[in-house]
């Protein structure tokens, strides 16, 4: 699917739905290393933007995403509208990210 087929409006300017296929997702489940915890906490002191903890959920939510992607595309889908991402942490140190939207075919 292309990337440019997803977005997080209900419609995709140029293009027309013709089928609603249903919701999608795309879940990560991520811990952080002891070396993750230890690093971000040494970032926290000199305050700013925490990178190891920037890119660990960079990387967790493009993992999501394109489980939804391959979730839409097992369905027959050649687009994704209303794309929201969802955050709970389990446990200490644990977190899932959800990737969801709605999978349609446009033309």
């Amino acid at each position: 699917m292309n990337h440019q087929n997803t977005t997080t409006t209900f419609e995709l300017p140029g293009k027309k739905i013709v089928k609603n296929l249903g919701v999608v997702k795309g879940i990560v489940v991520r811990s952080r290393s002891i070396i993750g915890t230890i690093g971000g906490s040494l970032q926290t002191i000199l305050g700013g933007n925490i990178s190891l903890f920037t890119e660990l959920c960079e990387k967790t939510r493009e993992e999501a995403f394109e489980l939804m992607i391959k979730h839409a595309e097992e369905m027959g889908a050649n687009a994704i509208v209303g794309v929201r991402y969802d955050t709970t942490e389990l446990m200490q140190s644990v977190t899932e990210v959800l990737c969801y939207g709605t999978a349609v075919e446009v033309e």
